[in-house]
């Protein structure tokens, strides 16, 4: 046995112990922790060691190259990409998941039985956001990998609908997709499956600053195929302005029409947890297929989603991802192998970090972090109308503020005042283009993020805008 290894699985309570404390004064210091790095040279990269140094020598290594550049991408005023940060829960299960670290396969039969911890976890994640138990759901990196197998399987219902098993025959002849305001990951999902990104009809969005489905425009563009199966990607939440599409609208039609529907409600799904916004999503649950990521609203470790599809698809399923050429693996509907319902063969125990948060802290908890982070999107965004240098670039409907410049004359300028601002290391925000207009985007989801954070960034706001002008 190479004697680094040797040493390090008898030292292995000694070298878990260093890494808990470094870890716990990370996350203790984690509110002051700069949110960007001025951008600087690359650390020299490291020669392969012949011998290797073992782990203690390698952390050495490690927070002389690399720590002192790790961002607070955690803490709560890291307000870029909406990514949440991880309960000290989460934080316990995702090291389990690593410590035990399980190949999540079956339910039935010998061998790992972690599927049963994933369906489970799914269960309260759709107690958590009010939908009914008939949604089939299952772990995977993130909301594009999510979007990615709602749309494989509304692929091949498509087919099914045309008398083709797409899976087997392959793709042939235009899909049909509507609509209005899609994230870029459903575009890159379409891309992946081969149906085409540029096969999108798009659908006009509703008058008055909205990015939502014009649902008038949306029946005439049906009406237009004559019968022909179509997929519908609406959105629960989109990125710039946080706007729904009239999810009890789209019921009305799908009653009357033949479509698969999927929500991509990456981090808009959890408005189901606030008692003042649940209504967003009045009439989700019939959708057949729903995006969900964690690592945004339900604040777990990064890379970390959950996709939802009527469980009467479950057939389609397997259709679509099944292992067909591996007799060793069994039934996969009669086992239930997740091997033949996700994209993905190789799985961890990413249920756990979820699982653990969810039993921790229950519905009241994270009730309390979507309606507080809401409460301070919405402060911000009032503090910004109130502003002789800044405005609104659209309404605050949830948990993202959308903002620039008030002066149009200084367009050009947005993208020196952001970068200006982020240099501070006291908050993160990303850029965007809204109506015409170079914008900002601050998005709340962070359970550690407090009213100080938002006062202390507004004051540094005005202070930055004032060395520009």
């Amino acid at each position: 046995m190479n004697e680094h290894l040797k040493n390090d699985t008898g030292n292995i309570n000694y070298l878990l112990n260093i890494v808990k404390e470094q870890g716990v004064t990370y996350l203790n210091s984690l509110e002051n922790r700069p949110t960007s790095v001025i951008s600087q040279n690359a650390p020299e990269r490291q020669e392969l060691p012949e011998s290797g140094y073992g782990t203690e020598e390698t952390l050495q290594i490690f927070n002389r190259k690399f720590e002192p550049i790790m961002v607070g991408s955690g803490g709560p005023r890291y307000w870029g990409f909406v990514t949440g940060g991880a309960t000290p829960a989460s934080v316990a299960g995702d090291w389990l998941a690593t410590v035990y670290d399980q190949n999540v396969q079956t339910v039935k039969g010998q061998g790992d039985i972690s599927a049963v911890i994933e369906i489970e976890t799914i269960q309260l994640l759709l107690e958590l956001l009010q939908l009914p138990e008939k949604f089939l759901g299952g772990f995977v990196s993130g909301a594009t990998m999510s979007n990615f197998t709602c749309l494989g399987v509304a692929r091949q219902w498509l087919g099914r609908e045309q008398g083709r098993d797409i899976a087997k025959e392959g793709i042939s002849g235009a899909v049909k997709v509507l609509t209005a305001t899609p994230h870029s990951s459903s575009i890159k999902s379409l891309s992946l499956l081969g149906l085409g990104s540029s096969n999108i009809i798009k659908i006009k969005t509703e008058e008055g600053n909205r990015e939502a489905i014009n649902i008038k425009d949306l029946e005439e563009h049906i009406l237009k195929l004559g019968g022909e199966p179509f997929i519908l990607i609406s959105s629960g939440g989109t990125v710039n302005t946080v706007d729904f599409d009239d999810f009890k609208a789209v019921r009305k039609l799908k009653e009357k029409y033949s479509f698969w529907w999927h929500i991509d409600a990456a981090f808009g799904g959890f408005a189901a947890c606030s008692e003042t916004h649940q209504h967003l999503v009045e009439d989700w649950e019939y959708a057949d297929s729903i995006t969900v990521d964690c690592h945004k609203w339900l604040n777990v470790p990064y890379e970390s989603a959950v996709f939802l599809i009527k469980e009467q698809y479950k057939i389609l399923q397997v259709e679509t991802f099944q292992n067909s050429n591996a007799p060793y693996l069994g039934d996969p509907l009669e086992n239930f192998s997740y091997l033949n319902f996700l994209p993905e063969n190789s799985r961890r125990l990413k249920a756990l970090p979820a699982w653990f948060s969810l039993m921790s802290y229950g519905k009241k908890g994270y009730q309390e972090i979507v309606d507080k982070n809401i409460s301070w999107a919405k402060q911000l965004g009032e503090l910004i109308e109130n502003s002789d240098d800044f405005k609104l670039l659209a309404p605050v409907r949830l948990n993202t503020v959308c903002f620039s410049l008030k002066d149009n004359t200084k367009q050009d300028e947005v993208g020196v005042f952001l970068e200006k601002l982020n240099d501070t290391g006291k908050v993160f925000m990303t850029p965007t283009f809204y109506n015409e207009h170079n914008g900002i985007r601050a998005a709340f989801v962070n359970w550690m993020t407090d009213e100080k954070d938002i006062r202390m960034v507004f004051d540094l706001m005005n202070e930055t805008i004032q060395k520009i002008k």
